[in-house]
């Protein structure tokens, strides 16, 4: 039985960020590409109140997922030790979307610089 892959959204941002800096880091991760199914971030930052607005605007499931330790494209020295991963948004795409899964691009970071966002593609099974 094939399923379709999974296209995840994962995020990671300051505290102060807003659901307008999620948005704008979620377009330009996106840029003309595919639409998200689902929204990720780390576990402690899952009940951000700007995140889960977001999800609730775009009618999407929020995930907490743990970093499983895949190589991010890019490593930001303040996430390395804060959260052990090179990306947490690159992190969670790829933990999110599945075994398997694939970063379309590096991560994207919000104008207001307060917001990342990376999007990655999981395998058909």
């Amino acid at each position: 039985m094939e399923r379709d892959a999974v296209i995840a959204a994962g995020f990671g941002f300051r505290e102060g960020a807003g659901v307008e800096s999620l948005a704008d880091a979620l377009q330009a991760a996106r840029a003309g590409g595919p639409a998200p199914e689902v929204i990720a971030t780390l576990p402690a930052k899952a009940g951000h109140d700007a995140l889960r607005a977001l999800a609730d605007r775009l009618a999407l499931p929020l995930r907490a997922v743990a970093p499983d330790g895949r190589p991010t494209l890019t490593t930001s020295p303040a996430a390395l030790a804060a959260h052990g991963t090179g990306s947490v948004a690159e992190a969670a795409a790829l933990a999110a979307a599945g075994p398997g899964a694939r970063l379309i691009g590096p991560r994207a970071i919000s104008s207001d610089r307060m917001a990342t966002c990376a999007i990655a593609v999981g395998e058909t099974l």
